[in-house]
């Protein structure tokens, strides 16, 4: 790349972009088509790929597979789940992308494959893997469903199917998502001993399962900054049983298998208020990949919690609990939507943060309702009891 490109790039890496393509015109000698898509490359890499941005010379494709990789620590959880499932061996990607998961990945095996249909993100991936110690990674450019269809055995197989359509827009179900990684369960199963496939996390995770056709061994709920962000499914043609369901969110997992973990879960009582009016209770709010997960039932018999309504999915108990997966808090009091007794509830509160679960209003018209400015130290939850009244509870961490 020439130097004025370079020296564009390094004195505007802080930039908004939007408004140096504004600004295309005044800088007739700077690719700026290339200098926009490095700019916003390193800034997305600050935020998702820290340990990346720290590597000098990473070039960084368009906008939209920079959009789709994965956040390091998502990364470096189907790195551990890689060296745990074969630990050695080969390792092909056949949906290779930016190469995020496979930059990690790739560490636990012998011999690793990157494959990738678009010649543009292949000299990137020749381009930065050297960079990142990975000098001894093959990139094919090809159909990855070709490559799967020719290649020989492999101890694992990884695909994240893009999750755009034709025009554009995003998708979801599997069967719309390229390549059609249900359609090519068959194969992926014959030639690898493992294939793990990441799927938006906005399926349905039974449904996902029941779509892959009874192979899928392990099923990962990962979530990351509060926020849950895929889908993992791991595949085998071997008879193991399962699947097995692993909640991760921030460096703790909740393990289960569906079918010996309670269905119902247990509920307080609908004449609670008065006593959590009182203070002297804990509430606890599950981590997004428990509320994805859905397993409610598991939550109450495994921590002796109780949750406050059937689609509440708030728990609360009398002392501490260990390990929750999730967020705990200390209520302090509580309060129905009557004007006297919120006043005094409140108690002269001027700032909270206002969530709502199982609540007839969102989080903004609570907080507005309640005259509260966003943030401080006291939490406050808008809710539905098992007697179906609303109520809101003030807690703080």
């Amino acid at each position: 790349m020439d130097k004025d490109t370079l020296d564009f790039i390094e004195a505007n890496a802080g930039s908004d972009v939007r408004l140096l393509a504004l600004q295309a015109g005044k800088h007739p000698g700077v690719d700026m088509m290339y200098a926009l898509d490095q700019i916003a490359g390193r800034q997305a890499a600050r935020r998702k790929l820290p340990s990346w941005a720290a590597v000098g010379g990473i070039e960084y494709p368009p906008h939209i597979s920079m959009e789709q990789c994965s956040g390091e620590e998502a990364a470096r959880y189907k790195a551990a789940l890689a060296a745990r499932l074969c630990g050695g061996g080969w390792l092909v990607d056949i949906t290779g992308g930016l190469g995020a998961d496979f930059s990690f990945m790739a560490r636990a095996f012998d011999r690793a494959t990157y494959v990738e249909r678009q010649e543009r993100l292949c000299a990137l991936a020749r381009h930065n893997f050297p960079l990142l110690g990975l000098g001894g990674a093959e990139v094919v450019c090809a159909d990855g469903a070709d490559y799967l269809r020719r290649m020989g055995r492999a101890a694992m197989v990884y695909a994240d199917p893009a999750r755009r359509g034709a025009s554009g827009g995003r998708t979801f179900a599997i069967a719309d998502c390229t390549p059609d990684v249900a359609a090519l369960r068959p194969l992926l199963t014959e030639k690898a001993a493992r294939a793990v496939v990441k799927l938006s996390p906005m399926l349905d995770w039974r449904k996902a399962v029941a779509d892959m056709g009874g192979s899928v061994r392990e099923v990962h709920i990962v979530s990351a900054g509060g926020e849950c962000k895929e889908l993992l499914l791991v595949l085998s043609a071997e008879g193991e049983g399962g699947p097995d369901v692993h909640c991760a969110s921030g460096g703790s997992v909740l393990s289960y298998r569906p079918g010996d973990a309670p269905d119902a879960p247990k509920c307080a009582d609908g004449t609670i208020l008065g006593s959590l009016a009182a203070g002297g209770w804990h509430l606890y709010e599950p981590n997004p990949s428990v509320m994805k997960a859905g397993c409610f039932g598991l939550v109450c018999s495994r921590y002796g919690v109780e949750q406050l309504a059937p689609n509440s999915h708030l728990f609360v108990s009398r002392g501490g609990v260990e390990g929750f997966p999730g967020r705990e808090f200390a209520v302090r009091t509580a309060s129905t939507m009557n004007r006297k007794s919120l006043k005094r509830a409140l108690g002269g509160l001027r700032r909270a943060n206002v969530a709502v679960r199982n609540f007839p209003m969102p989080a903004v018209e609570l907080r507005r309702r309640l005259g509260l400015a966003d943030g401080g130290d006291t939490y406050i939850f808008g809710t539905t009891l098992a007697d179906r009244s609303h109520v809101v509870l003030v807690a703080e961490k």
